[in-house]
């Protein structure tokens, strides 16, 4: 006899409120939904309220870990419907600052991760050398996160030769972080006999449902904004974009860990290609257009949207965190799945609920829904 099984909204496990409701059939997933809608900020809202220079603040603080993504698709949305051309070393440098975002990001999921399968040596490893990259991320902007280094125009600081030699030493010492966690997912590694198989999106179901992220290139599809459809200077850096075909969650581990390393040539590269000149260019006024944006978030691609009415207020901007493209991928995960493996299937998509939240309205009288978008 089938039984339901709750997870969250509240819940030690989850880092955000979500709830879960699993159809449970003799310890087996039959079946799976979801329920968004638990924390609401209004972002979306609060972007028709400020000026384009205001709205940074904002963007960033649509997700905490990677912030400064967000910050970089919102400039350079907003360099769409506003007269400016960002300068060939704010580029470059836009790249360093957010390979290196990518890295506390992936490491931080590893953490994450390895603490959710009890193999508490690995989580005290990989969150102890994380700092020095976090220590890295303050001495080049001045925080730890929300570090608002994107402007409109490129970057608010410059990195001089002292900054230089210091990011090239935490990353020789990021590249042993790395390679421990291939080691971990090796034939023989300790997150290996918990991965894999565990989880498995298909190719066709990954795309019919639009993942996207590690999430998609861990289920054997090439798919990366940075190659895709590059900005910044990626288009004139050498990488790999990273998948693995077999869908499962050590398929996703292993496409960030590789990632890692890929982040870490990608900022060695600009290093030692970055330009000379300016760091940012003053903004023009606003034109009456309208503009869609898109970066490669750790998680996956990040769309932004704006309408410009030709003021210096934006009258209508739109936020599509890659979370929101993965959450319901994890339905498809879990169904056929068992009970025990619900925690790190999801966790694999490296879920960030706050960003994703919409929420629904109901009329009483008319009987009727309507869907509201707060972000």
């Amino acid at each position: 006899m089938p039984e339901i099984v709750q997870i969250g909204p509240y819940r030690p496990q989850l880092l955000e409120p979500e709830r879960f409701e699993l159809v449970v059939e003799n310890n087996k997933i039959i079946d799976a939904n979801i329920e968004l809608g638990y924390v609401h900020r209004g972002i979306e809202k609060l972007f028709t309220t400020k000026t384009y220079m205001q709205n940074l603040a904002l963007a960033e603080r649509i997700c905490g870990i990677c912030s400064g993504v967000h910050t970089l698709c919102y400039a350079q949305t907003a360099e769409g419907v506003i007269d400016v051309t960002v300068p060939d070393r704010a580029r470059y440098l836009r790249c360093i600052y957010m390979e290196i975002e990518r890295l506390h990001s992936h490491y931080l999921w590893f953490g994450v991760v390895t603490h959710s399968l009890h193999e508490n040596n690995a989580f005290l490893k990989i969150m102890g050398e994380r700092e020095h990259v976090q220590d890295l991320l303050e001495y080049l902007t001045g925080n730890r996160i929300n570090y608002l280094i994107n402007t409109i125009g490129g970057v608010r600081r410059d990195i001089t030769s002292p900054k230089t030699e210091r990011i090239q030493k935490v990353m020789d010492n990021m590249k042993a972080l790395s390679n421990y966690l291939l080691a971990l997912l090796d034939e023989n590694g300790s997150l290996t006999k918990k991965t894999e198989g565990v989880g498995i999106l298909p190719k066709d179901k990954a795309l019919d449902l639009g993942a996207v992220g590690p999430t998609l290139r861990g289920s054997g599809i090439e798919s990366d904004v940075r190659k895709d459809d590059p900005y910044a200077a990626y288009g004139e850096l050498d990488f790999e974009v990273i998948t693995e075909e077999d869908g499962d969650v050590r398929a996703k581990s292993l496409v960030r860990a590789r990632e890692t390393l890929e982040s870490i040539k990608i900022i060695e590269q600009a290093l030692d290609n970055l330009p000379s000149g300016e760091i940012a260019t003053k903004p023009g006024e606003p034109l009456e257009k309208e503009e869609v944006g898109r970066a490669e978030a750790p998680r996956g691609e990040l769309v932004y949207y704006i309408k410009s009415n030709g003021t210096n207020i934006p009258e209508r901007v739109k936020v599509r965190t890659p979370s929101f493209a993965n959450d319901f991928t994890l339905i498809e995960m879990l169904r056929g799945d068992l009970l025990q493996n619900a925690r790190i299937i999801i966790e694999s998509i490296d879920p960030c609920f706050a960003c994703t939240d919409r929420l629904t309205v109901l009329d009483t009288k008319a009987g009727k829904k309507r869907r509201m978008i707060l972000k």
